[in-house]
């Protein structure tokens, strides 16, 4: 008869210590190599733990990313401020033309300063990055959470005074990659049912909590307005329309609007655990599915991609740590068909980003 240990069964665990390793004898495929070419749609190139290489020989970078069999780069910090347009532009779209796409935004603190005039300013403001190099908008979550107008009120994203800066984009055919939610468990108290509970402990300032902030549905559904409203725009749902965890949502989006797009960065830990709706879904909606990772460029996370969108391994880590900072739990490959993956890994994007039709 085995014999229990008591003192040790009683001894408390923390969760932070729980490191199970998993006893399942399961295939584990290596995808160093895409099936097909790679437009990366979703990434940066300096925000902070993400290379630095604003600060590095653009060679190396291209030599990590012709290993990857990543043909183009598209780069979204411009959204952070024209002086990190410029750089960029300078840095690397002047090194390497055709490997790289850099983005613009919009500086939101201006509209205290100006006022009325400020939707009509950011919309000049954008003609002028266009005009020196930028290829697409790239809008970020505080757009529906923290900016305010000049009278001090939170601005919707669907607030109809914006419709000048997404008709421009409209007219100059700049693609629009908007990311106005977290995943929903980041708007909701932080308690012991909350999936992210780890996640949010450690980054307490990605808690959005409503009040004081809006609803998620309130954000998500005013991203669907806005792209509603503005059939002649191109718009980027970043990170799965921004409602991974709800493919029936962004179904409805992309039934309801042509116009609308997504791309799956730093979403295959949400997309990996319901692999079954998830392969569903990217057969519907071939079309409409843009690669992208929003992770720094390195020897793991493209081949855990590819991975995912390629095989039908069960069950792996997707995150560089033992346990993924995103959720405790593993994911299973889609096991995409070759017409399937073309689309996604580079043709959608051809069509929707370089303008190649």
């Amino acid at each position: 008869m085995a014999v229990i240990n008591k003192d040790t069964e009683a001894a408390p665990l923390y969760l932070t210590d729980f490191k199970p390793t998993s006893k399942l004898v399961v295939p584990e495929t290596t995808v160093s190599t895409p099936r097909f070419p790679v437009i990366d749609a979703h990434n940066h190139l300096s925000l902070p733990g993400f290379g630095g290489w604003d600060k590095r020989p653009v060679a190396e970078l291209l030599d990590m990313l012709d290993r990857a069999n990543v043909r183009v780069y598209v780069d979204l910090d411009g959204g952070w401020g024209e002086d990190i347009l410029e750089t960029h532009l300078d840095h690397f779209k002047a090194a390497a033309p055709d490997r790289f796409r850099v983005f613009g935004g919009v500086d939101w603190t201006k509209w205290e300063e100006l006022g009325d005039k400020f939707p009509e300013w950011a919309a000049d403001r954008l003609r002028q990055q266009a005009a020196r190099g930028a290829e697409g908008l790239k809008i970020w979550k505080m757009l529906g959470l923290t900016v305010k107008d000049h009278k001090g009120e939170l601005v919707a994203v669907d607030d109809p005074r914006l419709d000048p800066i997404w008709a421009v984009a409209g007219e100059l055919k700049l693609p629009i990659t908007i990311h106005i939610a977290d995943p929903i468990a980041f708007f909701d108290p932080v308690d012991s049912t909350n999936e992210r509970w780890e996640e949010l402990h450690n980054h307490v300032d990605w808690q959005f909590p409503s009040p004081p902030f809006p609803s998620f549905m309130t954000v998500v559904n005013g991203l669907a307005n806005a792209v509603s409203r503005h059939p002649e725009a191109t718009w980027v749902g970043a990170h799965v329309g921004c409602y991974s965890e709800n493919l029936e949502w962004v179904s409805a989006v992309f039934d309801h609007c042509p116009n609308f797009y997504i791309d799956i960065s730093e979403r295959i830990g949400e997309l990996g655990r319901q692999p079954y709706s998830a392969r569903r879904f990217f057969l519907k909606y071939a079309d409409r599915i843009l690669f992208g990772t929003d992770r720094p460029v390195d020897e793991f996370i493209y081949p855990t991609y590819y991975r995912f969108l390629e095989t039908d391994d069960e069950y792996f880590n997707y995150g560089i740590e033992d346990i993924p900072r995103q959720g405790r739990w593993r994911i299973y490959g889609l096991y995409l068909p070759d017409d399937v993956l073309e689309k996604v890994y580079y043709k959608n994007a051809e069509r929707v980003m370089l303008g190649i039709r």
